[in-house]
């Protein structure tokens, strides 16, 4: 007579439903007191979501592909701080949608670097990047610097994103056209970049 043990691991079915409902379980206990953690779900003090100029920047990095090359989450291992900074905590991330960690780093990681280059050095940086690193293999932006931004969604965007809880102001979105204006998606990208990992700059 087959045991309990036996029908399960003869019965596809009736093991694949059994699979779910574990991991089911398991998923819950893992994630659900996330939720209940203030440091996972409150900004860092000085936090603040990102201006029209850099909510613009930060989709120029997305679309061309910065991700792909460049980490944004230092672990909180020696060799890591010592080079990047503060290690990457979850308060950072709030206004960050979606999230942008990565894991490949054929260039260095950016989560702490805000400010730590001029915004010229980032401006030569994006168009030829050997003019600053000649070993780099990072390809360079030029167009970037010839490109206007486009204000048409810019509005859109941040009223999507107060509906999921990130505080924009009236004075904000209606604000958010003329702070675009006579700016190029370079001018966007570098202020996307000089605002990272500024609020915990421990270890710099």
């Amino acid at each position: 007579m087959a045991t309990g043990h036996e029908k399960v691991e003869t019965n596809i079915g009736l093991m694949l439903i059994l699979i779910i409902i574990i991991i089911s379980i398991g998923g819950l206990v893992q994630i659900v007191p996330l939720f209940f953690q203030d440091s996972l779900t409150e900004p860092v003090a000085g936090l603040k979501p990102y201006s029209a100029l850099r909510l613009e920047g930060r989709d120029i990095y997305v679309s061309e592909g910065c991700g792909n090359c460049h980490s944004q989450m230092i672990r909180p291992f020696r060799a890591e701080t010592e080079r990047y900074g503060h290690y990457s905590v979850a308060g950072e991330f709030v206004y960050d949608r979606p999230f942008l960690w990565g894991s490949k780093r054929t260039g260095p990681d950016l989560h702490r670097v805000g400010d730590r280059y001029s915004d010229e050095w980032h401006r030569v940086h994006l168009i030829n990047p050997r003019d600053v690193v000649p070993e780099s293999i990072m390809p360079g932006y030029p167009w970037l610097a010839e490109n206007a931004l486009d204000d048409s969604y810019i509005q859109t965007k941040m009223t999507t994103l107060r509906k999921l809880g990130h505080p924009y102001s009236d004075e904000e979105i209606s604000a958010a056209p003329g702070e675009l204006a006579n700016k190029t998606e370079l001018d966007a990208l570098i202020a996307y970049l000089q605002g990272l990992g500024i609020e915990l700059q421990v270890g710099r």
